[in-house]
């Protein structure tokens, strides 16, 4: 499966619609960017179970913004509309292979179980 163009408009409907989704937040004037771009698109191909998407952080600055992202590029990891993982900087292909392997292998009760467990121990603000 090739890689999706993510925007404001279909960001949401794509992360809670996939089991997982990979999502690279990039722009046209960043070298590592081009440089992780064929990495990222081979992986896409290696693993069809798995949405991969972009976001042009020049094209969705509100998108990049609501993101959090400081710098780019930026990978992050959703397993069932649950952000699981985020790290700037391009990742080597076995890394990047790794990463698809361990959100994957995740169980989600369990994760789901620790945010609940952060949450109620945190103090509302």
């Amino acid at each position: 499966m090739a890689t999706q163009t993510l925007t404001q408009q279909n960001f949401d409907e794509i992360i809670t619609g996939n089991d997982v989704v990979l999502v690279d937040f990039w722009a046209d004037w960043c070298g590592p960017c081009k440089s992780f771009a064929p990495t990222y698109e081979t992986s896409s191909e290696k693993h069809t179970d798995v949405v991969y998407g972009k976001v042009d952080t020049e094209a969705e600055q509100g998108l990049a913004a609501a993101a959090n992202i400081q710098s780019i590029p930026t990978i992050m990891a959703f397993r069932e509309g649950v952000l699981v993982f985020a790290q700037p900087g391009a990742l080597p292909a076995a890394a990047l292979e790794d990463l698809v392997t361990q959100v994957k292998g995740l169980d989600m009760d369990e994760v789901r179980k620790q945010i609940a467990e952060q949450q109620e121990s945190s103090p509302a603000e």
